[in-house]
């Protein structure tokens, strides 16, 4: 019983595809991003198990912790599941459900599988497969929702488990009778693909760049819309796969028999990957706001600034010395919480510091302090070499471009930022207020409550 009799019962019945293989895994990446932001995530409480193959399809921390995984894998990639998990350094401490890498198993993938990408998630609300498949020029992309079609596959998966781990089997076994009868939602299929096609629409397969617009000429509305959409879809691009290297990363982390330079490269490369996906996610974040520019005041809450930003130091000490600067972090006493949204202003201050500090020189130190200013709390970034850096900052500012509505970059370093708008507009929904001169740094203003 092979993987392939699994794909055969989800394809019965679907028109045969005619997409090439660039296309198709276009398609396959947009209806991960899917499921995952728009259907999966929503849910609370959230328990399930999900089966993948021939790698997790899965990328969102948060599901991967709740949910209960089986994947079916490469030999070559042998017992790099099925380990406890080691932390990064200085993770135990600020380790959240958002970075947490859950329980799931890895299966021995045979010759005759095949290598197109499977997933099928069971949850009490929600129940889907989704696969590629189809011959070179007739690819497509499948997912079905049907109570039967489902239950016919994992039918199939659970006769091939029997035969090769009788363990797994009688695990997934337990899990689903947990989760109660297969049931359809008659809209969810139709909302799927819907979601599917606003998503892909915005990710347009092929694409002409036309030049930059100049700083001093103002853009069209519908131009800077083309061009935000274009943004988001070249960030989705690069978080996603990034994220499913970081899962795997993270997964090898687990194995106790790893060099000790090996489990360094491979901590620098989880810390490089989680750097770009929250980069990369801030410039989602700002072309978002651009483009439906009202916050949403319910998504504020007590925030605790100080505690946050004593949890983030050792993270954003690690990211500054490979750059080969200091980093100071100065807390004053018995600060009171603030108003915020505590998981993206943790990525916010990542990207400030980083803004802060790309053009700066190494040996400089990057200072950090909070401290209290009537009713609000302001937080300051500063360099300690202060006349000779800011003199470089001004200049560095000076130099700035912008490129389309929400980023900005310097043509003598390459180095790409969001825009000082862009960058107070994502404070402003953040509840925070940005100021930055030349000479003083950069200030953030929070209401406290």
């Amino acid at each position: 019983m092979s993987l392939t009799a699994v794909r055969a019962a989800l394809a019965e019945g679907v028109p045969t595809g005619s997409a090439d293989e660039d296309t198709v895994r276009r398609q396959w990446w947009a209806a991960l991003a899917t499921l995952q932001e728009d259907f999966l995530l929503p849910l609370s409480p959230l328990q399930g198990v999900w089966l993948a193959a021939p790698l997790p399809a899965l990328f969102e921390p948060q599901l991967l912790l709740q949910l209960r995984g089986w994947v079916w894998a490469p030999a070559e990639l042998d017992g790099l599941l099925n380990t406890p998990p080691v932390l990064l350094p200085a993770q135990s401490d600020r380790l959240s459900s958002r970075e947490a890498v859950g329980p799931f198993s890895q299966l021995v993938l045979n010759d005759d599988d095949g290598t197109d990408p499977l997933l099928l998630v069971i949850t009490p609300q929600l129940q889907v497969a989704l696969m590629v498949d189809g011959p070179s020029g007739g690819r497509r992309l499948v997912a079905r929702f049907e109570p039967a079609v489902l239950s016919a596959a994992l039918g199939l998966v659970h006769q091939r488990l029997e035969r090769s781990d009788a363990a797994a089997a009688a695990d997934l076994r337990h899990h689903l009778q947990g989760l109660g009868a297969l049931h359809s939602d008659a809209d969810v299929a139709l909302r799927f693909w819907a979601r599917l096609a606003t998503r892909l629409a915005a990710m347009a397969p092929s694409v002409t760049l036309q030049p930059l617009v100049a700083a001093d000429r103002p853009q069209d509305s519908a131009a800077a819309s083309t061009e935000l959409a274009l943004l988001e879809a070249i960030t989705h691009e690069v978080r996603t796969p990034l994220a499913t290297i970081r899962t795997l990363i993270r997964s090898l982390l687990r194995r106790s028999d790893i060099p000790a330079v090996v489990r360094q490269r491979l901590e620098q490369i989880d810390g490089e990957c989680s750097e770009q996906i929250d980069r990369f996610g801030l410039i989602f974040l700002a072309a978002e706001l651009h483009r439906q520019p009202q916050p949403d005041p319910s998504n504020l809450a007590r925030t605790d600034l100080g505690t946050l930003l004593q949890q983030m130091a050792p993270l954003w000490e690690r990211q500054l010395s490979r750059r080969g600067l200091g980093f100071q972090l100065s807390l004053s006493s018995d600060l009171p919480h603030v108003l915020s949204d505590a998981c993206r202003l943790e990525t916010m201050l990542g990207g400030l510091i980083d803004r802060f500090s790309r053009n700066l020189a190494a040996g400089s130190e990057v200072q950090l302090s909070l401290m209290a200013a009537g009713t609000r709390l302001k937080l300051h970034l500063h360099c300690s070499a202060a006349t000779a850096q800011d003199g470089i900052r001004a200049e560095a500012m000076q130099q700035r471009q912008l490129v389309g509505p929400v980023l900005s970059w310097n043509p003598t370093t390459g180095s790409l930022q969001l825009s000082r708008q862009a960058t107070q507009q994502l404070f402003e929904q953040l509840g925070g207020r940005l100021t930055e001169r030349s000479g003083n740094g950069l200030t953030v203003f929070f209401p406290t409550c």
